[in-house]
């Protein structure tokens, strides 16, 4: 006689990027293991494949297909995440800070229910170069940023490959360019190519693209009252 099977329920859930509706079950003991062995091994590339393998047993369409959890934005990724966690194991984390006015120890309990996502009214994918040439952008995914984790690799590396991985189209005033179709060579002569203007256009669609997003408040011994922004997966776990 075979065991019993455990029932699972199934939540419903909107991936931010793309507002499509999802549905998701909570983790189990596997996946428990799978997030285990990556937190002993502390590289930031195992916990990126960790999470991604989680929501890939997790997550599926409303069809029943499995979501396509390459082409997840980091925030898609996080959010995912927190909300799977939130249904597997409990809706509260409880975190630690030590302020640094009066050195004192202070704890706080963060409803994930609560966690959303936030968007900036003055963000743009869309970067002007000149009155003929601009730039449309997309999201970094889990795939680009474990690409960028190489210690052999310097800022303005890091900087050129995450620019080169994010330029979804080039444009002028006759035609549209996909960049999955220009060569890597072709793209860093292109990078090397824009004004500052342009660079700093290209920055703040990176620091003003959606993130996770809560915020504690509260008043240290001192009367100061002070204010915690979360805003990465390692904020709700790991805050010091």
């Amino acid at each position: 006689m075979g065991l019993p099977k455990v029932k699972v329920p199934l939540f419903d859930i909107v991936v931010p990027s793309t507002k499509a509706e999802v549905k998701f079950r909570p983790f189990l003991v596997k996946e428990e293991k799978i997030l285990l062995i990556a937190q002993s091994g502390g590289t930031k590339k195992e916990m990126i494949n960790a999470l991604k393998q989680v929501i890939n047993n997790c997550v599926t369409t409303l069809t029943g297909d499995d979501i396509d959890v390459e082409a997840l934005t980091t925030f898609d990724l996080e959010y995912l995440f927190l909300k799977i966690r939130a249904k597997s194991v409990d809706n509260v984390v409880k975190l630690k800070y030590i302020d640094h006015e009066d050195d004192k120890n202070y704890e706080f309990e963060v409803p994930l229910d609560d966690v959303e996502i936030i968007y900036h009214s003055d963000h743009t994918n869309k970067i002007k170069i000149d009155d003929e040439i601009g730039i449309i952008l997309k999201y970094p995914t889990s795939s680009v940023v474990n690409r960028l984790d190489d210690t052999t690799l310097n800022e303005a590396d890091i900087t050129t490959m995450m620019i080169k991985d994010c330029i979804d189209k080039i444009y002028d005033t006759d035609t549209v360019y996909l960049a999955k179709e220009s060569t890597q060579k072709e793209l860093d002569e292109f990078i090397d190519s824009l004004n500052v203007a342009a660079f700093e256009g290209i920055k703040k669609f990176f620091e003003t693209m959606p993130k996770l997003y809560y915020q504690i408040t509260y008043t240290n011994s001192k009367g100061t009252e002070r204010k915690i922004e979360l805003s990465t997966l390692d904020d709700f776990f790991t805050l010091v």
